[in-house]
């Protein structure tokens, strides 16, 4: 396994590492858009965010958004469902991951309304 940071996302801000690579996949942390202009945004624009960090990453990597295989994504509420589901039909175009959505009571910061975890199937 390789443990993997990327200095276009800044120093991970607890004990953990942005990605770790295995056997052809990279299994990203939880990304939030914590620090960013988007923080106190709606949930679609902090996922604008999130999905920009992620495509930094894929980029890294040399692949793009079509190789997220799965994602897993914390909300705070599902008041907004209809506009985030509306950002990712467009973020993922054809390519369609696996996806799981969880609404949980809170995130990190009180300002955050959406953490997403990915799965990149990289060579």
């Amino acid at each position: 396994m390789e443990r993997k940071n990327y200095s276009a996302l800044g120093d991970p801000v607890g004990p953990y590492v942005h990605a770790v690579k295995h056997n052809g996949f990279l299994f990203l942390s939880g990304l939030t858009a914590f620090g960013s202009p988007a923080q106190k945004g709606s949930v679609a624009e902090q996922a604008e965010a999130i999905f920009s960090q992620i495509a930094s990453i894929a980029r890294a990597e040399q692949v793009s958004l079509e190789a997220i295989a799965k994602v897993t994504i914390f909300v705070t509420s599902f008041d907004d469902i209809a506009a985030l589901r509306e950002t990712l039909f467009r973020i993922y175009g054809a390519a369609l991951p696996a996806s799981s959505l969880v609404r949980v009571a809170g995130l990190f910061s009180s300002d955050l309304r959406i953490e997403v975890e990915a799965v990149l199937a990289i060579s």
